[in-house]
């Protein structure tokens, strides 16, 4: 997914834009776009509902929880996903921490967390490197680092 695919709705956060992807009713997607990217509105009954779960998600304390979602994976990484999904608000794992978890590789994680096709909701900000941040939506610099760690700073990870 990325800026050229069609969206439901694009949010806005505070260091980039957010594309909202819906199919059946629910939410199948959400990507990370370029600061520069215009905003849309909801498009449909899912649209609107996330957007009032996430308008609720950056004034306060709370997580996406009981949002309908799609999702599709491989056994591997719906394994993964539910390590992370696990990782409670203000905690973080490291990607061989969740691989000897999985009694697989770190490496393997970390892709299993680039494939997330529901960041926020599948908390993949919450797993780092074994010296640092890590990567994040596939990317090792730029705004989306720069996502990543306004996400641990609003969990209060990183000061």
């Amino acid at each position: 997914m990325d800026a050229t695919r069609s969206f439901a709705a694009i949010l806005e956060m505070p260091t980039c834009k957010l594309g909202v992807a819906t199919s059946c009713a629910r939410i199948s997607g959400l990507v990370f776009l370029p600061p520069d990217t215009a905003l849309s509105a909801p498009a449909d009954a899912a649209a609107s509902q996330f957007k009032a779960a996430f308008d609720a998600y950056l004034s306060c304390d709370s997580d996406l929880t009981g949002i309908a979602i799609s999702i599709a994976g491989t056994a591997f990484q719906q394994r993964v996903w539910a390590a992370i999904s696990a990782i409670p608000r203000g905690q973080i794992r490291r990607y061989g921490e969740l691989a000897t978890q999985l009694s697989s590789a770190a490496r393997a994680v970390g892709q299993a967390c680039g494939a997330n096709p529901l960041p926020l909701i599948i908390p993949c900000h919450r797993v780092l490197g074994r010296n640092g941040i890590g990567g994040f939506a596939n990317h090792s610099d730029g705004w989306l680092i720069e996502t990543k760690r306004w996400l641990l700073w609003r969990e209060g990870v990183l000061a």
